[in-house]
């Protein structure tokens, strides 16, 4: 990404670097990109700038609603959204204005839903007393069709993650993503927890009642921390029929020293913790150790050997210590999840997938 000569501080160009590809392949225009992080000098004016950009997609959104141009509403508020959330993705020195650009992160890919293609529905899932905040997609044309059940990671949400349900949704499968526990709208009361096994439970249960879903053939997703929390989750949940696991930490502890800064300080306000001695000492139940062994479904397996963030060896050992058939996609070139090579996983997973569950690739 070319960078601007005007001084960054070490927040901004560490955020830059680690998730720059990231913000392209999920949605950000280059244009964009280049211009908000221009002048951009402080992490302090990060959230500011970036909820700037995502009100004028925001507003484009309400005058072509107001016109009756529903598509381009949609697809408006489906990048307001988007760039709302990348605004309040790290930002939780001061939650009261991540959480403003939460909020309308999460009111924009609200609006945009019945105007996408496919259309979306915003679902509640009961958890523990509370809920569990979704959206559900299925692909056109398809009466009970499979479903994908996709799990975010430590600063996504599912306001981010249209651009990962296409491929799915393309080939004849469902989506279903959601805010666990320490995500997303999860994040104000629910701490991240290391037995994900408990809400993905919860979220199963609640698919059995939907009589437009094809609960025989689920399967899991998930990115970042999510690929841990799916990997986790397929070891427990057996009406789970494959798995793809994205980047995840075998051990979130063991790679802890070398996490940004960000990342390490949005873990310890996610996971309630005071200090980030507390906060280390928490990562430790984030382990695959003992559990890899127990997961039967097939797996697809991904990372970047140029991961920064968590080292691609941990997906190998996972690879490695599955009870189940694995491929193992190892983008040579790769960053964090490999976003700055997409064209190199994917669609892959996604015919893989589709392989699994029986639709069409075609």
């Amino acid at each position: 990404m070319p960078v601007s000569t005007v001084e960054k501080d070490d927040l901004v160009r560490s955020t830059m670097a680690h998730w720059g590809p990231r913000f392209i392949s999920n949605g950000v225009a280059l244009a964009d990109f280049e211009e908000i992080t221009a002048n951009l000098r402080s992490w302090e004016g990060w959230c500011r700038a970036w909820s700037a950009r995502a009100a004028d997609y925001e507003k484009m959104g309400r005058l072509a609603l107001a016109d009756r141009n529903l598509l381009t509403a949609g697809e408006h508020f489906n990048r307001a959204a988007v760039y709302y959330h990348f605004a309040k993705f790290l930002f939780v020195h001061d939650l009261p204005q991540m959480k403003a650009a939460h909020m309308s992160a999460v009111a924009c890919r609200t609006e945009a839903l019945p105007h996408l293609r496919p259309s979306g529905e915003r679902v509640s899932v009961p958890y523990e007393g509370q809920h569990l905040y979704g959206i559900l997609r299925k692909p056109t044309g398809a009466e009970r069709p499979p479903v994908l059940v996709m799990i975010v990671g430590l600063d996504s949400a599912k306001e981010e993650t249209d651009a990962y349900e296409q491929p799915f949704l393309a080939r004849g499968i469902a989506t279903l993503v959601f805010d666990g526990p320490g995500q997303g709208e999860a994040e104000y009361d629910l701490a991240i927890r290391g037995d994900y096994e408990t809400p993905v439970k919860a979220v199963f249960d609640w698919l059995e009642g939907r009589k437009d879903i094809d609960i025989d053939r689920a399967a899991l997703w998930g990115v970042s921390l999510g690929g841990y929390y799916a990997a986790r989750a397929a070891a427990f949940e057996k009406r789970a029929k494959a798995c793809i696991s994205l980047a995840g930490p075998f051990n979130l502890a063991e790679c802890w020293d070398q996490m940004p800064e960000l990342t390490r300080n949005t873990f310890r306000v996610r996971a309630k913790c005071e200090t980030m001695a507390q906060a280390k000492q928490h990562a430790k139940a984030l382990s695959l150790d003992g559990v890899a062994r127990k997961i039967a479904c097939p797996l697809y397996i991904v990372s970047g050997k140029r991961d920064r963030v968590i080292p691609w060896q941990h997906a190998e050992r996972l690879s490695r210590e599955t009870g189940a058939e694995a491929v193992f996609n190892l983008i040579e070139d790769g960053n964090h999840i490999a976003n700055n090579r997409p064209y190199r996983w994917r669609s892959q997973c996604a015919d893989w997938l589709a392989r699994q569950l029986g639709t069409s690739t075609l």
